[in-house]
Parts: C-alpha cells; sequence; structure tokens
C-alpha cells in the first residue's frame, strides 16, 4: 500500500467514524445532554458491555503508545482527546497518520 492510499485510508475512516457518532449520538445527546447517562447506555446488555470495554481498552493501548512515543510523535495528546470524542476510531486514525508522518521525517 502506497503512503498516499494509507494516509487516505487512515484519514478517511477516521472522519466517517467522526461524521457516523456525530449524526447518531448528536440529536439525543442535545434532546438529553446526560453525559454520565450516555456512557453508561454504553453498559446496558452483556453485549453492548462487551464492545464498551473493547472500546476503552483500545483506547488505553493507545494512550500507552501516545505516551511511549512523544518524544517521536507531536500532538499525540490530542489523539487521546479524539479518542474520548468523538471515539478511538478517529483518535487512533489520526494518531496513525501523524506517527507515519513522523517517521517519515515529515511531522
Amino acid at each position: 500500500m502506497s503512503d498516499r492510499l494509507f494516509a487516505v485510508a487512515l484519514l478517511a475512516v477516521g472522519a466517517g467514524f467522526a461524521v457516523f457518532f456525530v449524526i447518531t449520538m448528536g440529536p439525543p445527546f442535545v434532546a438529553n445532554p446526560d453525559v454520565v447517562g450516555a456512557f453508561a447506555a454504553g453498559f446496558v446488555n452483556p453485549y453492548a458491555t462487551g464492545y464498551s470495554v473493547d472500546t476503552v481498552c483500545c483506547w488505553l493501548l493507545l494512550a500507552i503508545l501516545v505516551v511511549r512515543e512523544r518524544s517521536k510523535v507531536r500532538h499525540g495528546w490530542v489523539c487521546l482527546l479524539l479518542g474520548i470524542v468523538p471515539g478511538v476510531a478517529t483518535g487512533f486514525a489520526l494518531y496513525l497518520y501523524l506517527r507515519s508522518r513522523a517517521l517519515k521525517g515529515d511531522g
């Protein structure tokens, strides 16, 4: 896979998830801006709980990677914030993009 295709794919998936998140989660949250309730809704049954715990663990893994590579990849903390809202798919995609640029010497 070329570097350009890699970058486009990462940014498309990350941005695509962010758009999906805003369209899907935005209106219910505007109607009822309960952050704790919104978080708790991810744990309403065993299946949702499994996906939610997986997501939290993926964010923790991203955090470990960001901290470990903080001297090589600048602005990784932004990816951690994006990993919370809209979600890990967006934060991780951006981090991989920033990391690939840093390893090439572009960032």
